[in-house]
């Protein structure tokens, strides 16, 4: 649980350097660059701060009541949001992304590096970030108290939840409080203060209310359009004076939700404000799952039934009805349902093509345009979207953009790869001097292959090597830890 940890003190600094080096090669063997180049740290030390665009195409938008939330320790701000209430219980919503192409140019340096990696990739040992942090935790960062260039996403929810208007123009934007996912979450279900930073800023309390309301709203039509609620465990690093010290559960919260579901509109917005405009596009798809018939068997074993072809909106209710009927099953339930999905990529969208959609989100349009520190196709977006707002040509052609689809879908798949090898090393690594303990375990595979279980402090999986007949995916199982390998990233449990 958030805050507390019941074990050993952080690991040395000799085992999280161990640890940043199978980060460094395993960035290496999947074709991803760890290190800047030299052009690139000359570039970045000849940039300043440069003064602020003004003209007719450029609002100012600065006294506005923005405010960004975030992981408590980031500082690639991405995003910023603020809502105002109109007539008949409508409200506007406005998300306002940050300019990086106001400082990144195609084809220098840092753009070449940026498009080589396509995007930040977060370990468990370090962050290897996209951009220079120089950049993406200042210059193109929408940072507390800052004041930055934003491309802002307009958009109109009636009182019922539909999106019913919307508008895309660059503007000045300021950043009034800087928030955290996890104290705003306890904050709206009544569980702690309200953030001192919000509480330091005149209307920003009923400002945040009426964001939640809209994303709950936003929220209730995604599903009732059949996108899918899925809810896996994911490992998140804790440290402690600059080392390794936990692998804690980052679990879904009411915050994640509000930034999930403005962020979820503004990216359809964006893909259908540059098919309106005659452009071509990088979309986001999911298609629909081959192995469907898979995900059907399951639901029958659960006593459920599903049509015979894809369909996102019986999906949908029946992970609805299995969240509520076992609550403690339902991660490793929406585990197995990701897997069977497939991974998400991206394609090209030519204007006027049909488009193919995102099976997950139950949307047929829809791009990535939110988060322009950390990945390459969000900025190749702002660049098609820039144009097309100044009407001027695209910067990328067809061919181009096609190729660069394939290029970010690859990596995107190699950080995702990194990212689980480290993972699993660090996980081991904490579990190292806990061999002989036990644990509470959750079975999370079975097959002919092996047994899996996992722990919850830490968040960890491994192998179950003896005492695993008749053991099946959701049994409860105490189990004792009894081999580590940290290189491969290997934990080994027997049944106590």
């Amino acid at each position: 649980m958030a805050g507390h940890r019941e074990y050993h003190p952080a690991m040395p600094a000799d085992r999280s350097n161990e640890l940043r080096s199978i980060a460094r090669r395993a960035m290496l063997e999947r074709g991803l660059e760890p290190d800047f180049s030299a052009a690139v740290v000359e570039q970045v030390r000849g940039l300043g701060r440069g003064a602020l665009e003004s003209g007719p195409q450029l609002r100012d938008l600065r006294a506005l009541l923005w405010c960004s939330i975030d992981n408590d320790d980031s500082r690639d701000l991405d995003q910023l949001s603020v809502a105002e209430p109109l007539s008949g219980g409508a409200v506007r919503v406005l998300v306002a992304i940050a300019d990086v192409d106001a400082t990144v140019a195609p084809g220098s340096p840092i753009d070449a590096h940026a498009r080589a990696n396509t995007t930040s990739v977060y370990t468990a040992a370090q962050i290897f970030p996209m951009l220079p942090e120089r950049l993406s935790t200042d210059l193109t960062s929408l940072g507390e108290d800052e004041e930055r260039l934003g491309i802002v996403i307009e958009m109109t929810c009636a009182a019922e939840g539909a999106l019913v208007a919307s508008d895309i123009y660059r503007a000045l934007v300021r950043n009034r409080a800087k928030l955290a996912y996890d104290s705003v979450a306890a904050w709206l279900r009544g569980a702690g203060p309200m953030p001192a930073r919000a509480a330091a800023v005149s209307g920003m309390e009923p400002q945040l209310r009426i964001q939640d309301r809209v994303a709950q709203l936003l929220k209730r039509v995604r599903h009732e359009q059949g996108a899918l609620g899925l809810s896996t465990v994911e490992a998140r690093a804790v440290y402690d004076g600059g080392v390794l010290a936990d692998l804690r559960p980052d679990e879904d919260n009411r915050a994640k939700e509000l930034i999930e579901y403005f962020m979820i509109a503004a990216n359809a917005v964006v893909a259908q404000y540059l098919e309106r405009r005659g452009c071509a596009s990088l979309r986001r798809v999911l298609r629909k799952p081959q192995r469907w018939g898979r995900i059907v068997e399951l639901a029958r074993g659960l006593g459920e039934a599903l049509p015979a072809a894809p369909d996102a909106r019986s999906l949908s209710g029946f992970l609805v009805r299995r969240q509520q009927a076992a609550p403690a099953q339902f991660p490793d339930l929406s585990l197995s349902i990701v897997k069977l999905l497939g991974a998400g990529e991206y394609v090209l969208k030519r204007p006027g093509q049909a488009a193919e959609g995102h099976f997950g989100l139950a949307v047929d349009d829809y791009t990535h345009a939110t988060a322009p520190n950390r990945r390459f196709p969000d900025l190749i977006t702002q660049r098609l979207l820039k144009a097309a707002l100044a009407g001027r040509a695209a910067p990328y052609c067809e061919e181009e953009l096609r190729s660069l689809a394939a290029h970010c879908t690859e990596q995107e798949g190699n950080a995702a790869k990194v990212e689980r090898r480290v993972r699993k090393c660090a996980a081991a690594m904490l579990l190292e001097p806990r061999i002989g303990q036990q644990f509470d375990a959750l079975v999370t595979g079975a097959s002919d292959r092996g047994v899996w279980v996992r722990i919850r402090q830490p968040v960890a999986e491994g192998r179950l090597v003896r005492g695993f007949e008749g053991a099946d995916v959701g049994d409860a199982l105490r189990v004792q830890l009894t081999h580590t390998d940290i290189e491969r990233g290997y934990i080994d449990f027997v049944r106590a």
